[in-house]
């Protein structure tokens, strides 16, 4: 069921020009509009991320009404010279992780502090998950203090899957580097194919359904009504899911080295 957005809060920065939003459950969602710069499919795009159990922000559809948009000034995408208002009707939204009126959320921690993130071991999985799906950006997070801003730990969610697909193309250009995160540190106790498990295992046990279900929830307006091409995205995938040990291996040897612990026959 969509949620229906009640306030504007504020304007995000990236290319997508996304909003911060307050819906009527009384949560918070960053919200992608079906006019961004980088284009209409990244909606569905992101609506298919959320599996492997990756803390990954809860997806949802957001209904923005006209009323909202007219009474909110800031509600704008800036095409080169000029504004134009935020598309209303059913946009994308990611539940924001915490309360942001109340716990500050960072999209950098220096590597002394990454050690310490108490979800950790889902920067691997999130690799698992971008080499499935060809994600053609780096890999996009942010870190909090869970609960209250005095927690002893951060924690990191895992944002943005617009360009995963190749973003608006529906394509997989592989490349050995694409999808890691800038800070290496994350990465440094891989030793081999089993430190991406639980998550090639989840991969490989999906349920083709899953996907099927995923996509029934993507309304038609955020990929054109092409329904084929959805479809097509669809098998690619699943087929995909062979591929991505291939994937993951091809990572660990590029000049970058992004897991010097790797042993071979591990």
């Amino acid at each position: 069921m969509a949620k229906q957005a009640v306030e504007h809060v504020r304007k995000l920065k990236g290319g997508a020009q996304a909003h911060l939003l307050r819906c009527d459950d009384g949560s918070y969602y960053v919200v992608k509009f079906q006019n961004n710069p980088q284009g209409l499919r990244i909606l569905a795009n992101e609506m298919l991320a959320r599996v492997l159990g990756l803390p990954v922000p809860e997806p949802q559809v957001v209904e923005v009404s006209d009323w909202l948009v007219r009474h909110s000034p800031e509600m704008y995408i800036q095409w080169g010279s000029s504004r134009l208002p935020c598309a209303s009707g059913p946009q994308f939204g990611s539940q924001f992780p915490c309360d942001p009126l109340r716990i500050p959320v960072y999209d950098f921690l220096p590597d002394s502090l990454l050690s310490a993130v108490a979800n950790r071991e889902s920067f691997p999985g999130m690799l698992v998950f971008d080499k499935w799906t060809c994600n053609c950006d780096a890999r996009q997070v942010v870190f909090f203090r869970h609960g209250n801003p005095d927690a002893p730990r951060y924690r990191t969610a895992m944002i943005d899957q617009g360009f995963c697909f190749n973003a608006n193309e529906w394509t997989f250009p592989d490349a050995p580097l694409r999808g890691l995160y800038s800070r290496l540190a994350v990465y440094e106790e891989i030793q081999g194919l089993h430190s991406f498990e639980p998550y090639l295992s989840r991969l490989q046990n999906l349920e083709e359904d899953f996907l099927e279900d995923a996509a029934a929830s993507i309304p038609p307006e955020w990929y054109g009504g092409e329904t084929e091409a959805l479809h097509g995205l669809l098998a690619s995938l699943a087929e995909r899911r062979a591929k991505v040990s291939q994937l993951l291996a091809a990572c660990r040897s590029s000049a970058k080295n992004p897991f010097p612990r790797w042993r071979q026959n591990v």
